[in-house]
């Protein structure tokens, strides 16, 4: 699950036990039953994989994150066979079931992964700037230290909603000709030194901007649109789709995915009205959101909100990347983009 914004100045979220966030409602979105088979794309600690198992299910649960995994492979053992656990992105989850009964993806990062320094994706306590879920490829200090000025205003602009991005920018651009930044509190303090804090302000200068770089450098919007299309193809007629997000980013993809789906006359407005299509979803209730309670007992639920859409039985339907509207923006390969990673 995505922490949400903490009042610690160096907090992206307070250290706090994972814990899976609209169980209740996502059980009863996905109705598993036994003989069922659930698609977990994103297993963290297994909350959801745990809870979809005791209801007579088999799993089939996804995680890119190694350490995840291998936390996982005690459960995998007693579970009799019934649960899987694949280590790669949730966007190939196609890739590893054929026909699901159901598939259910808690977007964002885990409490986990948060409360470990060493895998850099919060300032709470200083650690490598890394952020990678998978633990390769790009990190967060090789977007810092090469990306060009305008790139990374972009990145925080967009991604992280930083109003101060080009502020920002310019000022890594100019520190980092100097000594390059490597670790997470380097980062944060610089940027508070060059942003300032108001006592009325409720997170610290750095958290949008750490939100940017983690959502960037695990291509977080771009693997969630990928996913959406995969479920399409995994699910079978009746199999249901359950999304739990944290960010209007993530939520507005989300929403356009069911819309565009679930619209058989004129489908994508990015496309001819002749094209008249199949809906191969149809819309399950709205969003979701948590209670008083929840909130009150995890308060990094604060922000989340659950969408379900059931598949039909039409043909699925070509990936069209326009109907998210994802950005323009540098670096890992975004779906539809050039070598360059520009669409």
């Amino acid at each position: 699950m995505m922490a949400g914004n903490g009042d610690d100045p160096h907090a992206v979220g307070g250290p706090a036990r994972h814990i899976p966030v609209l169980l209740g409602e996502v059980l009863e979105a996905l109705s598993p039953v036994e003989g069922d088979l659930i698609v977990d794309g994103t297993f963290g600690a297994g909350g959801y994989t745990k809870a979809i198992l005791a209801e007579g299910a088999s799993v089939v649960a996804i995680d890119r994150d190694p350490d995840a995994i291998a936390a996982g492979r005690a459960l995998e053992a007693q579970s009799a066979g019934r649960l899987t656990l694949v280590q790669a992105p949730f966007s190939t989850l196609d890739e590893h079931v054929e026909s699901a009964d159901g598939v259910v993806l808690d977007i964002g990062i885990s409490s986990m992964q948060i409360d470990q320094p060493e895998r850099g994706f919060s300032f709470r306590a200083d650690g490598p700037l890394d952020m990678r879920m998978a633990q390769a490829g790009l990190s967060a200090a090789d977007v810092v230290n090469s990306f060009k000025m305008g790139d990374l205003a972009r990145i925080f602009g967009f991604l992280g909603e930083e109003r101060h991005a080009g502020r920002i920018a310019r000022m890594i651009e100019n520190r980092r000709e100097k000594r390059p930044f490597e670790r997470t509190l380097d980062l944060a303090d610089a940027i508070e030194t060059h942003i300032g804090r108001a006592p009325k302000d409720k997170i610290h200068p750095a958290t949008r901007v750490f939100q940017a770089l983690r959502i960037f450098v695990n291509d977080e919007l771009g693997e969630l649109a990928k996913a959406l299309f995969a479920a399409e193809r995994a699910l079978k007629p009746g199999g249901r789709l359950v999304v739990v997000t944290f960010h209007s980013l993530e939520d507005r993809i989300v929403k356009r995915f069911i819309a565009d789906r679930a619209d058989a006359m004129t489908g994508s407005r990015h496309l001819p009205e002749a094209q008249a299509r199949t809906a191969t979803f149809r819309k399950a209730g709205g969003g979701v959101t948590p209670g008083d309670a929840e909130i009150s007992a995890n308060p990094r639920s604060r922000s989340a909100r659950l969408r379900a859409a059931i598949r039909t039985d039409a043909p699925a339907r070509a990936g069209d990347f326009s109907i998210f509207g994802l950005p323009k923006l540098p670096g890992p390969k975004l779906p539809g983009t050039d070598r360059s990673g520009e669409r």
